[in-house]
């Protein structure tokens, strides 16, 4: 068996003296691993580093085997991701979700997509707006994953308007009047995921995490027996000590 695909790189570990394990997020054959040959030696360990974009090609005799990638080096991120701490940061709570949170050969070409536009804002962008972008990308995983928000309208009453909360329950957009009695109970909606056109303001990106935290653990990870990945939580604690966003 063999194909070829476009690639993140997730994580790598050893496996003897000089082969690797390549854990990988592929556009058209979702999360995979493979074995590569020579992957430690110093010429191959530079490409296989987390946030690298790749062209792999996978060979197995069975389709249920390990296999092993050939990989051909397409974007090189992970020396400008690591070298500043929240960058390194988000880059770990990307591949940590990601390993976590979706099986393992289940394509799902919308995650690859749009964490490519992540991983290349992690560099260019602020760090507010990749931030920004990070909540976003998790609702479109949210979504990709059978466990969509919506965010169209208030639960309660319809209208479309001064969109506030979100049910913890129901994933439901709730209205600033409909919230009122019930505001503690609810998750707060930022205002930036209801449209690019909205500005990210001050706490925002708190809200944000808190809210796709939330639905990621109660319907994502608790239910197969997962804690939320440790690296996702120091994401989080990471936007708790900013004091500018």
């Amino acid at each position: 068996m063999e194909w070829a695909d476009e690639a993140v790189v997730l994580g790598v570990r050893a496996h003897g003296e000089h082969a690797m394990v390549l854990d990988v997020l592929t556009r058209s054959h979702g999360r995979h691993a493979g074995l590569v040959r020579g992957g430690a030696s110093r010429k191959l360990r530079a490409d296989l580093q987390p946030g690298n974009s790749l062209h792999v090609v996978w060979r197995a005799r069975l389709a249920e085997h390990l296999g092993s990638f050939a990989t051909e080096p397409i974007r090189v991120r992970s020396g400008a991701l690591i070298e500043a701490r929240e960058r390194l940061i988000g880059l770990n709570a990307f591949t940590g979700v990601v390993h976590a949170a979706l099986p393992e050969r289940e394509p799902h070409a919308g995650v690859f997509e749009a964490g490519l536009v992540l991983l290349d804002a992690m560099i260019a962008a602020n760090t507010t707006d990749w931030l920004a972008l990070y909540v976003r990308w998790e609702v479109g995983l949210l979504t990709e994953l059978g466990f969509g928000l919506d965010l169209s309208c208030c639960a309660a009453t319809g209208v479309r308007e001064d969109l506030t909360h979100v049910s913890p329950k129901s994933g439901r957009a709730v209205s600033s009047a409909a919230a009122a009695p019930y505001r503690d109970r609810l998750l707060k909606l930022p205002a930036f995921l209801l449209g690019a056109q909205n500005a990210v303001g001050p706490g925002d990106i708190q809200a944000g995490l808190a809210l796709t935290e939330h639905f990621l653990a109660h319907r994502v990870f608790y239910p197969h027996g997962q804690d939320l990945p440790s690296a996702r939580l120091q994401l989080q604690e990471l936007v708790d000590r900013l004091k500018d966003i």
